[in-house]
């Protein structure tokens, strides 16, 4: 999906990339946490695009969920064309962009997620987990009919979440593997500019068409409701946006975390054994889920907000106009948050931690992504028995310059059963 780190470093972000974006294989790298160390809210060098108007990484989990929960006094919308002196866009938003729900402000953002919300409640994703179960017991099975080794990431972590997606916007079967690698060719971090962007507008125009089909002949899915019971209360494009947005940011995020997660407790196989264990156990099933977000938080940061009056955080003053990044990671291993921050402890109780963000834009589909995570991770010890890497650890391959930190590459191996 994207350029690989070289197998002799551990390092998962190289220093070419941004700040905020750079880890070391779990951990927030050093120089970010020398950041941190340093002040909760740090002036950073982005590159171009920000019109010299500076750029704050706020790494404090206090900071960062002021900034976040703030929806008055930092906006989420991009700057699309003729601003105010405070930032404030007066330009048009592009068509690509409509429906994309973190480039909404209210009132525009409170008329959509409150169309939207209904089909993330809890009770509404659990009509998904049969085909969750369904969808983790087929690549399992295909992968013990290949054998050991493997490559967990392209067996598993890619196209678990990737057929669940599809199951939840309604996807025709025949149409998912063009479908998925469109998706993937856009995420593609390596990619050039001009392939993603020809790549992203035949996935607009799939997306729209199947937003049209369901206009005509509504189903029982996602898009299919949204038409129905809907109506002209939302448009097609902003039905094409959703989708889109859905799909792309929810593949990154949830292979990111099926892979280091899986890596993370197989280096903890004491707390992996205990998961497979305690896989009837909602309880301690949805702990372990938590802190497996907290502390690997693989989304580096939400959409940068820009500052539409002056305003203190921490101790800084970030003035009108200016941009703000808060990091995940780092606000996640904040030791304000709790004790031993930087210790994995799958029985640990869960706590306000923000990979899934906070106030307004808080993720819509963390409901989801927890069911599948927690149907995932026991289900893999069980299914694929001593389950372990294959090879020396520096097989395993960072993502580098991706949204969301993740892996490349992760070949395990396991007992095959007896013929």
């Amino acid at each position: 999906m994207s350029e690989a780190a070289t197998s002799e470093t551990a390092t998962s972000s190289g220093a070419d990339s941004v700040v905020h974006t750079r880890r070391d294989r779990f951990d927030p790298a050093g120089e970010l946490r020398a950041l941190g160390a340093r002040c909760p809210v740090t002036r950073i060098d982005v590159g171009p695009g920000t019109d010299g108007r500076p750029v704050w990484l706020v790494t404090g989990h206090a900071e960062v969920r002021q900034v976040l929960g703030d929806h008055l006094r930092f906006s989420t919308r991009r700057r699309f064309g003729s601003r105010t002196a405070s930032g404030r866009d007066v330009g048009v938003r592009p068509d690509a962009m409509i429906g994309q729900l973190m480039d909404y402000d209210p009132p525009e953002h409170t008329r959509l997620r409150q169309i939207l919300t209904p089909e993330f409640t809890l009770r509404r994703v659990r009509r998904l987990r049969p085909r969750i179960d369904a969808v983790i017991a087929e690549r399992l099975d295909a992968l013990r009919r290949a054998g050991p080794p493997a490559d967990l990431v392209d067996g598993f972590a890619l196209p678990v979440p990737g057929a669940v997606l599809c199951e939840l916007i309604g996807v025709p079967r025949d149409d998912r593997a063009e479908f998925l690698r469109l998706c993937h060719g856009f995420l593609a971090g390596g990619a050039a500019r001009g392939r993603r962007a020809a790549t992203g507008e035949l996935l607009s125009r799939y997306v729209a068409a199947m937003v049209a089909r369901q206009r005509r002949a509504p189903d029982d899915g996602f898009l299919g409701a949204l038409a129905r019971e809907h109506g002209a209360d939302v448009t097609d494009k902003e039905l094409r946006g959703v989708c889109v947005l859905l799909v792309l940011a929810s593949l990154d995020n949830l292979s990111g975390m099926l892979g280091l997660g899986t890596l993370l407790l197989l280096e903890h196989p004491d707390q992996l054994a205990r998961l497979a264990a305690a896989h009837a156990d909602t309880g301690a099933v949805g702990r372990a889920v938590d802190e497996l977000l907290r502390y690997l938080a693989v989304p580096h940061a939400p959409t940068p907000r820009v500052a539409l009056t002056d305003v203190t955080v921490g101790a800084q003053l970030v003035r009108a106009g200016e941009y703000v990044i808060c990091s995940l990671p780092m606000a996640n291993r904040d030791p304000a948050l709790l004790a031993e921050p930087d210790r994995f402890d799958s029985a640990r109780e869960p706590t306000a931690h923000v990979t899934f963000g906070h106030g307004i834009h808080h993720c819509l589909g963390a409901a989801l992504a927890r069911m599948l995570l927690g149907a995932a991770y026991p289900a893999l010890p069980r299914g694929l028995p001593g389950l372990r890497l294959a090879g020396p650890d520096g097989a395993v391959r960072f993502r580098v310059h991706a949204l969301a930190h993740g892996l490349d590459h992760l070949p395990v191996t396991w007992r095959e059963a007896a013929r």
